[in-house]
């Protein structure tokens, strides 16, 4: 009972990590280096099980790398997801650069889309992730492990991403 187990990533675990998204080129294109939390073993994450089997087995302070495609990452660019207008055409208040417009189609889906350029008197938005049909790397590492408690186990899902829904959920 004295003796402090090093925990490892494994079926049943909380697990919190924090992770980089590089780009072809080894640049960091995003930062979380606020925790993410998920209980392992379990199907309920918000991100590809490639990055939670990477995991399997780390350790707290471990760094663990995967490539992710666009076909498990963030998706083929898709080419129906972009506009290109006259600018003359196109309302003032969309003529700056990274300005974000919600767009919805025929089906009633709805596409956040961004102004990603301004050329030769065009507007073009894309509502593509930016980057979708490309691979990236995600650098993870393993902040902490902990026992995942039964609930956590029967839903799959951390206490602090209960919470977190639940906080967006709520009426204000």
């Amino acid at each position: 009972m004295g003796v402090e187990m090093s925990e490892k990533v494994e079926k049943h675990k909380v697990v919190s990590f924090i992770y980089n998204i590089l780009n072809d080129k080894g640049e960091v294109e995003e930062e979380n280096s606020v925790p993410t939390d998920y209980v392992h073993g379990s199907n309920e994450h918000v991100f590809p099980a490639i990055m939670a089997d990477a995991l399997e087995g780390a350790l707290v302070g471990e760094t663990k790398e995967i490539s992710l495609p666009p076909e498990i990452g963030f998706g083929p660019y898709d080419e129906n997801k972009t506009y290109r207008a006259k600018l003359e055409d196109v309302p003032p208040e969309y003529h700056t650069l990274g300005t974000q417009a919600t767009f919805q189609d025929e089906d009633g889906q709805k596409l956040l889309m961004t102004v990603v350029s301004i050329d030769n008197g065009e507007v073009f938005l894309d509502g593509n992730h930016p980057f979708a049909g490309k691979t990236m790397t995600v650098r993870m590492t393993v902040k902490a492990i902990r026992d995942a408690t039964v609930d956590e186990i029967g839903s799959g899902l951390s206490q602090k991403y209960q919470q977190t829904q639940q906080e967006k959920n709520k009426i204000h």
